[in-house]
């Protein structure tokens, strides 16, 4: 889950817990850009991955055409095309914030790595 049930904002993951000795984490965490894709999009991106790439394969498991999975297609790398530019201008907004001392040079570097799918 991404998004608020409520209002459709997005949701801002503020604690991380260690499940093996419960250690926990506060602050604010970026998700990755496909962890915030909608579950219908993160679904076909796995299948994608699964089947290497074979878009039949991919419609053949779906039960839809090879156009109607191409539109889906094109839907997600759309979604992820305006996430990446989502990113690139909190990257901007985070950098400002550093310049002008708002903002320490190693909590932004740590958001956009988080941002990035990095840890």
């Amino acid at each position: 889950m991404h998004q608020c049930p409520t209002c459709q904002a997005e949701l801002v993951a503020e604690r991380l817990r260690c499940s093996a000795c419960g250690l926990q984490y506060g602050g604010t965490f970026a998700l990755p850009r496909l962890a915030r894709l909608i579950p219908e999009h993160q679904d076909l991106a796995e299948r994608i991955l699964l089947a290497a790439g074979n878009l039949k394969e991919v419609a053949a498991a779906l039960e839809v055409s090879y156009p109607t999975l191409r539109k889906r297609v094109d839907a997600l790398i759309t979604a992820l095309g305006a996430l990446r530019e989502a990113d690139a201008a909190e990257v901007r907004r985070l950098l400002e914030a550093v310049e002008s001392g708002r903002l320490r040079a190693e909590e932004a570097a740590r958001l956009i790595r988080e941002l990035s799918g990095g840890s």
